[in-house]
């Protein structure tokens, strides 16, 4: 979940649509909170349609926002356990819509990749933005193709191919899903305030099994593992009363998967939330905001943005509590360079405690917002 800008575009579309034909994207990003229109100059999420697939794989550059997001937990030949993020973004401008210049600054595409290694003991993260032209980046429609330069993730026969290179590390994996999507909320639309008109078209592939090669300091290793992809796409989703969320995407040792998230106020209290669960027969049922609840119970304070994040939480779902912690603490990733967002986003452990005893059920990533200030800008 992203935050689209609230201010008018007016003032601000010709200067920015005559600049952009010079500005790198970079540039042109820091532009977006005013020149990436508003809500209504994009796509309405409208309950009552229904998605299609694999029409829905791929772009809807009708949409403002939207995401292609995968992470999960790897492990190495030597038993090392890691996670990682690969995340492509695609965003509508608001600029140049009706330039049909394929140089037309309409669509960015942002990218990005993070590594939770706990002998590093924080993220490594790189990022990428430019504007959508074929061949150097784009989003393709009908099918899961996004790219940036040699940035990829690729949907090729119910495969996905992911390909991340960067100084510090590379990612180069395949994750096969194990069923078909599993659609969030009412058929895929997901509410996300009590307002039905903040909502996303969401979908998530669970249980993704994962093998391929990952480099580190020049060190590469063949690996395994487990992974969530998110695909999700809206014009307007963020209300002005919400501070920022919490989501989490589980992979529970059953086989089955949860999906849950929270948007919250400014104070700090529960806005709205929601989830989905899958049973390991592949039985899904959609939760309730009564039946979800996130509960914070240990905070990590960052040494770099001073900013704290709850790194351990309880969870509860319909009267079932779930712990979750930390792979490490300081996964932390600072996007404000492109995205303009400082979140927390970070793989974590999954524990029930049953008769007495803890054990782990599951492993996941959860991300958090605005903990610090209020994610702008998309």
């Amino acid at each position: 979940m992203k935050a689209p800008a609230r201010r008018s575009a007016a003032p601000w579309r010709a200067v920015a649509s005559r600049l952009s034909r010079s500005l790198p994207a970079l540039v042109l990003l820091a532009w977006l909170p005013w020149a990436s229109g508003v809500a209504g100059d994009f796509a309405r999420v409208q309950a009552g349609a229904a998605l299609e697939f694999p029409r829905d794989h791929g772009a809807h550059p009708a949409f403002r926002t939207e995401w292609w997001y995968v992470t999960g937990w790897l492990t190495d030949d030597a038993g090392r356990e890691r996670g990682f993020q690969v995340t492509f973004f695609r965003v509508g401008t608001g600029i140049g819509a009706d330039n049909p210049s394929r140089f037309a600054p309409s669509q960015l595409i942002l990218a990005h990749a993070a590594v939770a290694d706990p002998a590093q003991g924080r993220l490594l993260h790189a990022e990428r933005i430019e504007r959508a032209l074929e061949p150097l980046a784009g989003a393709a429609r009908g099918v899961t193709r996004v790219w940036i330069g040699d940035w990829a993730l690729v949907l090729e026969q119910d495969r996905y191919l992911a390909r991340i290179d960067t100084d510090r590390f590379d990612l180069a994996l395949q994750l096969t899903p194990d069923g078909p999507p599993v659609l969030n909320g009412r058929g895929g639309f997901s509410q996300k305030t009590p307002n039905p008109r903040n909502a996303s078209w969401y979908y998530s592939r669970p249980q993704l099994a994962v093998e391929g090669r990952l480099r580190v300091d020049g060190e590469e290793q063949a690996v395994r593992g487990q992974a969530w992809m998110d695909h999700e796409w809206s014009s307007e989703i963020m209300p002005p009363e919400a501070q920022g969320w919490d989501w989490i995407g589980i992979n529970l040792h059953d086989g089955g998967a949860l999906m849950a998230f929270q948007m919250r106020h400014r104070d700090g209290s529960s806005l709205w939330t929601a989830g989905t669960l899958r049973k390991a027969t592949g039985e899904t049922r959609v939760l309730a905001p009564e039946q979800v609840r996130f509960l914070p119970r240990r905070s990590w304070r960052s040494p770099r943005s001073g900013t704290d994040f709850p790194v351990e939480w309880d969870l509860d779902i319909d009267g079932r509590r779930l712990s979750l912690r930390p792979l490490m603490d300081d996964q932390e990733l600072d996007s404000q360079g492109s995205s303009g967002v400082l979140y927390w986003e970070g793989a974590v452990r999954v524990f029930e405690r049953e008769q007495g005893q803890e054990r782990e059920i599951g492993r996941g990533y959860l991300e958090m917002t605005g903990y610090g200030r209020r994610p702008s800008g998309l």
